[in-house]
């Protein structure tokens, strides 16, 4: 028998799409990425906004075809399980995130077998390239920002223990993992559900010490719950970049206060600044959403401003999404799409040409790189390094060149060219990494 499953969404949803596979693959199942082999289709949906959910939708309805068995899982399914089960019968078998703690007992029920189908952060099927992994250290949110159903979905904030997730790292370091991205909603919340002194900082310094892996990056940090401690950590440590992913949503005090976000931008700009003083090669990424409702031409001209004068590295933007279950969707001064549409173009023009300059400023540097083959979609050989992430949305580190590389093996760049998103290397040689 062969199960092929479907990820969508973030990362986070991604590590439980590998925990799935490597449950059915300790049931004896054997894996396939190509839909018309598998005899079971998982769907591991995505449920944040509506995009998400159309094309959560829309990917059911695509595997519906191969006429398979069909299982629905992720957070999709946990908002609308009802619905699907009443509406798609061609859908054998829906499991909400909530009852993932039951995945196995759903799951063998409905294959009628005796099999174990137990989610396993130590028996994950790791479907990411070359020798990076992603280590996600704690579930849910407890910050309620008006806009985002997270909490509704995924539950409140739930920290997994030092000793857990060191474990874990371990583990992924004896597979060859040598580069880990930490991921949770709020990766700076770590600990403070488990009310024993354990914070983001401790288990960072467990995690500094373990042998294998190279380098880490920090994925969603909260403002205002960023500490001294961890920028000192930070700026000693070895292993960690100096990457730093602060979701920040808007500039204006009116608009972040309706948006219900923790701590004033008089003070996240404090923070911010002090980052870079501490920390002069730190790297900043950032999202914003624009069209919120009550967002005044002036409060986004407050946006427009702090964007031009703090420069971040890289920016992600997207207009407000309206979803129910959320306090936002009742809110009054609701923004028409055409002016979302607008305000995103101006807010992206802006970026580009701080992206381009700072990307210029890269020229001539050599970094190091960990080689991720060759893009699909460029036909570039890709690179990971300090400059970007490994979902692609801060733009692409590629060479050009015809020579034969190794998937996994680290290589000395110096930065060639540069755009608005990519830089552009030349290959030196193979970094100390691979002695």
């Amino acid at each position: 028998m062969k199960v092929g499953i479907v990820s969508l969404g973030c990362a986070k949803n991604l590590v439980d799409s590998e925990m799935i596979l490597g449950a059915f693959k300790k049931a004896n199942y054997q894996l396939t990425s190509n839909p018309k082999e598998a005899d079971i289709i998982i769907v591991n949906t995505c449920g944040f906004i509506k995009d998400a959910q159309v094309e959560s939708l829309n990917t059911i309805l695509d595997m519906m075809q191969y006429r398979k068995k069909l299982i629905v899982t992720g957070c999709f399914a946990e908002l609308y399980a009802k619905e699907l089960k009443k509406d798609y019968p061609d859908i054998d078998l829906v499991v909400p995130f909530s009852r993932y703690p039951n995945f196995s007992k759903y799951v063998s029920s409905y294959l009628e077998d005796k099999k174990k189908y137990d989610l396993d952060f130590m028996n994950r099927q790791l479907i990411t390239n070359a020798n990076f992994a992603y280590l996600r250290i704690a579930d849910g949110c407890n910050n309620f920002c008006s806009f985002c159903a997270i909490p509704n979905i995924r539950g409140r904030y739930r920290s997994r223990t030092i000793a857990d997730i060191v474990k874990e790292a371990n583990h992924l370091a004896k597979q060859g993992i040598t580069e880990v991205t930490i991921i949770a909603q709020d990766v700076s919340n770590y600990g403070s559900d488990l009310r024993d002194g354990t914070n983001l900082t401790k288990l960072l310094k467990k995690l500094d010490n373990i042998n294998g892996i190279n380098h880490y990056r920090l994925l969603y940090l909260y403002p205002s719950e960023i500490t001294d401690d961890f920028i000192k950590f930070m700026k000693t440590s070895k292993k960690f970049y100096h990457y730093f992913d602060i979701p920040l949503q808007h500039a204006d005090e009116a608009i972040l206060k309706l948006m219900n976000r923790k701590g004033s931008h008089a003070n996240t700009v404090k923070i911010l600044k002090k980052i870079r003083k501490e920390i002069p090669d730190a790297i900043f990424r950032t999202t914003f959403m624009v069209g919120f409702p009550g967002e005044t031409n002036k409060s986004f001209k407050t946006l427009i401003n702090f964007v031009n004068e703090f420069k971040f590295d890289h920016v992600g933007a997207f207009s407000y999404s309206r979803e129910a279950n959320t306090k936002a969707y009742s809110l009054p001064n609701q923004v028409n799409e055409k002016t979302k549409n607008e305000r995103l173009g101006i807010l992206m023009k802006a970026q580009k040409k701080i992206s381009l300059t700072k990307n210029k400023s890269h020229i001539g540097e050599t970094i190091t790189g960990l080689y991720l083959g060759i893009n699909d979609n460029t036909g570039y050989h890709q690179f990971l390094t300090k400059y970007n992430s490994p979902d692609d949305t801060d733009g692409s580190v590629f060479a050009d060149t015809l020579a034969n590389l190794e998937v996994g093996k680290y290589y000395e760049l110096k930065v060639k060219d540069a755009f608005v998103y990519d830089l552009l290397v030349e290959i030196k040689k193979k970094d100390k990494y691979n002695t």
